[in-house]
């Protein structure tokens, strides 16, 4: 008998689990949880920076019969302006990201929290909003990408060459974002509910389509037509394609936490309006990265053609180092979220301590790489001339005393956006890419010209630091501190 009451108890026990509210960020141990959660995400991203880096190995490899001379009569490849082009098509591509992952967020946090709460109506209402708001942004992307993708790029100072790669691959990416708007949502929805092992199955699945598709668009490889730098923007949209059925199907049959429906569906806007109290600010910050790249490319074309391949090459390297922390990041909003709305401060300020700590390992990382091997890093893109690294390799050195800093101001402003303070993110943003990064940028490379450039990043981020510190204890008083501590009420010790 008292075997048969064990088992009743043990099956009683992993029910209750499997409530809405009583899933694992609400019961694992932190550390299992943070890695459990984090692990798929980081290497998802991983897989993204990856691919990223792909698109622009193989155009780095594109050849043509034109010869071009810079100013100074050096040579320089269709491979490099190709790269050029990227970074040029690369504001607007962060602006798309910024609405798809900005709104994300705020579904995350709105989702998790209810999950906390055990609202089953708002969890499925914050996600058919969610899904709403991705393809009202899709709308706006459109109308770039048949409307301005010239005038963009044209406008930073492009000019021939650039000009033509850079407008051919905006308007491919603008045009047919729905696929990545789509494949964010999804990928998100599943990481909200503690499922971020499937987000990273679509996510993988769609970079991998995507490194595959790369060489056989843009070189013309088994019958399919040679496209160039338009195979490269078709590759990324077939990945993201992939990745969107298969973030589908996962939410569908894989995700009892949501119920996914759009019968009688109208937009609601108390939701929405509580998607972005948090996704807003988000976005805010994550589009100051558009303005940044956009005036950052028109300072450098300003000082030296080619520089801007630099700053390219620079941008798709460190996304080795920073994406696997953007993961972390955005797996520790949920953790945070849910246990703020369960009322469980202890757990979630270990799940924001343990978080701080794998960041700063990893940036370690990168750290190294940039100061130790800066031309092997860039010798990943083979151009042919040899600008990229004579130029590239003190870049990357200047530009990597930054990373010290960096991983903390990230972590750190995900928790504001957890908590729903999101717009102290955005200030902090603001403060680093426009307030500082700019105007740095332009006085350095008035006095010193393309060389002392660089160091505008490190300037830049000692303000955000600066900035971060000083939000971070005002948060901790004004809501840290008044959190009850639910932990000590709950009977229920931390699952192993």
């Amino acid at each position: 008998m008292a075997s048969d009451n064990n088992v009743n108890v043990s099956e009683n026990v992993e029910k209750k689990k499997h409530k809405i509210g009583e899933n694992i960020m609400g019961t694992m141990s932190m550390n299992k949880l943070v890695l459990s959660m984090a692990v798929p995400m980081m290497i998802s991203n991983l897989v993204q920076a990856l691919y990223n880096v792909v698109d622009s190995m193989y155009v780095s490899r594109i050849t043509t019969n034109e010869k071009v001379y810079d100013a100074t009569g050096k040579f320089v490849s269709a491979g490099t302006d190709a790269i050029s082009a990227l970074g040029l098509a690369f504001p607007i591509q962060i602006l798309i990201i910024a609405f798809a992952i900005g709104t994300s967020i705020g579904v995350n946090a709105v989702l998790s929290k209810a999950l906390g709460a055990k609202n089953r109506k708002l969890v499925n209402a914050a996600a058919t909003n969610g899904i709403f708001l991705m393809v009202v942004s899709y709308v706006i992307s459109l109308i770039i990408g048949v409307f301005f993708a010239e005038m963009v790029i044209a406008g930073q100072g492009a000019t021939g060459r650039k000009l033509e790669y850079g407008v051919t691959y905006l308007r491919i990416v603008c045009c047919m974002s729905l696929a990545l708007y789509m494949e964010i949502i999804f990928e998100r929805l599943l990481q909200s509910t503690g499922r971020s092992k499937y987000s990273m199955i679509s996510q993988v699945a769609g970079a991998i389509i995507n490194v595959i598709m790369d060489p056989i668009l843009i070189f013309g490889l088994l019958g399919a037509p040679k496209l160039g730098v338009a195979g490269a923007a078709y590759a990324t949209v077939f990945g993201q394609i992939v990745a969107t059925c298969i973030g589908l199907y996962l939410n569908v049959k894989k995700n009892p936490d949501l119920h996914i429906s759009f019968k009688g569906f109208k937009p609601d806007l108390k939701v929405i309006g509580m998607i972005y109290t948090v996704g807003f600010p988000a976005i805010i910050m994550q589009a100051v990265g558009s303005v940044m790249n956009f005036g950052m490319n028109k300072i450098i074309l300003s000082l030296d053609d080619n520089a801007v391949a630099v700053f390219t090459a620079y941008y798709k390297i460190q996304s080795f180092f920073f994406m696997p922390i953007f993961g972390l990041s955005s797996s520790m909003v949920p953790i945070v979220a849910f246990n703020y709305g369960a009322k469980k401060k202890k757990r979630m300020m270990k799940g924001y301590k343990i978080s701080l700590l794998y960041a700063f390992i990893i940036i370690s990382v990168g750290l190294l790489a940039f100061e130790i091997i800066p031309d092997k890093l860039l010798m990943i893109f083979n151009t042919g001339d040899d600008n990229l690294i004579r130029m590239g390799v003190p870049a990357f050195r200047m530009i990597g005393v930054h990373f010290l800093i960096a991983w903390f101001c990230i972590i750190t402003g995900s928790l504001f956006q957890a908590l729903g303070n999101g717009v102290y993110s955005m200030i902090n943003s603001l403060m680093r890419q426009l307030v500082v990064l700019l105007p740095a940028a332009y006085i350095l490379g008035k006095i010193g010209g393309i060389d002392m450039l660089w160091w505008c990043f490190p300037i830049a981020e000692i303000a955000s630091g600066l900035c971060t510190g000083f939000f971070y204890f005002r948060i901790k008083k004004k809501i840290i501190d008044k959190i009850p501590n639910g932990d000590e009420k709950d009977n229920k010790p931390e699952m192993a």
